[in-house]
């Protein structure tokens, strides 16, 4: 895969993610206990062994950035390997990243540097497991000068996604932007629609001529979704690759975790039993920055209420259950739940402190939180609202980190 770069798009503001973007990009929020929802996309590329990856970042990207420095130092730089993270250069214009495919033009000094033969343009905040070496070869075997990587959805659904018009011999005619009935089906299964993944692998000659013409055109968005591929299929040869899951589930797993429910869906689709997506798969590994914490303890085993205890649930390092009940959650590392307090289908981000008597139903609760004793939240959404939390359509209640302290600017 030596002639392949990813480009791995990370510099969304993630609005419709706030309070957990508030200080952070999108791909740099907590996922799954120990993990940043960038590792999964990341972890793709490492195991389909593409080892030249660029990371465009813009928004609060500090988090991002040492993540990133902290547990993907993996690559040999002697082999031709690396990850770099490229901010806004302004190299081109005077603009900050107008769009997805402005984003890519304005590195376009650094891809042709690579001297890549084919360019994969990735988004950093999805959930999937994917062999991206099979679309390459699928790309190859049809001649295509575009591929994108596209999954069967309900037609009732496609007003979420881009849809595709795929002929018999997987070529793309004809390409919906989220419609609400979409005009054709899939030859895959003629059940379902073809949707768009945001995944893409472009020949780079036809990259570069596409991305050119966008720049010069003042009506585009300058978007992959909504200007570049409709546009492209009348002009190039454009192609479907069916999702081929290497979650090895019974049903496709992607998700597109962009919105509170959806991220919070994702993460409660680790903790049962048999977990939707799945974490302890040997084939396909997720890395991360692993730091050192101790182990997880659970203390107090008396009879009663008091007893440390976790019922289907992922429990990180350095957590500590002192007396306390988890119930279908998730713990990042170093959270303590002390005694007689209940957690129960909630995500707690790191360093999260649940005082005594307390109780927490469905929530998300950012790092840094000290709950106090006695305290509920996620059972009554107008007093959570009153206290300056989101809740959500569905009713999941978030609660923001402590907004850092400002003092040392007092004295400057």
């Amino acid at each position: 895969m030596d002639n392949v770069l990813a480009i791995l798009l990370a510099g969304g503001a993630g609005e419709r993610l706030h309070p957990l973007t508030r200080d952070r990009a999108k791909p740099a929020v907590t996922f799954g206990g120990i993990y940043r929802i960038v590792d999964v996309t990341l972890s793709n590329c490492i195991n389909s062994h593409i080892r030249r990856i660029f990371i465009l970042t813009q928004h609060k990207a500090l988090s991002l950035n040492r993540h990133v420095r902290q547990g993907w130092t993996i690559m040999s730089r002697e082999l031709g390997e690396f990850i770099e993270i490229i901010p806004p250069t302004k190299r081109v214009s005077d603009n900050w990243y107008l769009g997805t495919a402005d984003a890519v033009y304005q590195n376009l000094h650094s891809i042709v540097q690579e001297s890549p033969e084919h360019v994969m343009v990735l988004s950093g905040d999805h959930i999937y497991k994917m062999n991206y070496a099979l679309m390459l070869q699928h790309h190859r075997q049809c001649g295509a000068e575009i591929t994108l990587a596209t999954i069967l959805e309900k037609p009732e659904d496609s007003y979420r996604f881009g849809v595709t018009e795929v002929a018999g011999d997987h070529r793309i005619v004809g390409f919906e932007e989220k419609p609400a009935q979409p005009k054709s089906r899939s030859p895959y299964n003629p059940e379902y629609v073809s949707a768009s993944m945001g995944v893409y692998v472009f020949n780079t000659a036809t990259l570069l001529q596409l991305l050119a013409h966008d720049a010069k055109d003042p009506a585009s968005s300058h978007d992959f979704g909504k200007d570049i591929l409709p546009r492209s299929i009348h002009e190039h040869r454009v192609y479907s690759f069916n999702f081929v899951d290497e979650n090895q589930k019974e049903a496709l797993y992607w998700r597109d975790v962009g919105t509170l429910d959806a991220y919070y869906e994702a993460n409660m689709d680790l903790v049962s039993v048999s977990p939707v997506f799945n974490l302890y798969d040997g084939h396909w590994p997720i890395r991360t920055d692993q730091q050192q914490y101790p182990p997880a303890k659970f203390v107090f085993a008396q009879e009663g209420r008091r007893m440390g205890i976790a019922l289907d649930s992922i429990v990180s390092p350095g957590c500590i259950v002192s007396g306390g009940r988890v119930t279908n959650s998730i713990l990042s590392p170093q959270v303590r739940i002390n005694s007689y307090s209940e957690v129960d289908s909630s995500i707690l981000f790191h360093n999260v402190n649940v005082g005594r008597h307390s109780r927490l139903r469905r929530c998300i609760v950012d790092r840094d939180v000290q709950i106090p004793e006695n305290f509920e939240i996620g059972f009554n959404p107008e007093e959570d609202k009153a206290r300056g939390y989101v809740v959500t359509d569905t009713g999941i209640t978030v609660v923001p980190s402590p907004k850092p302290s400002l003092e040392i600017l007092e004295d400057v």
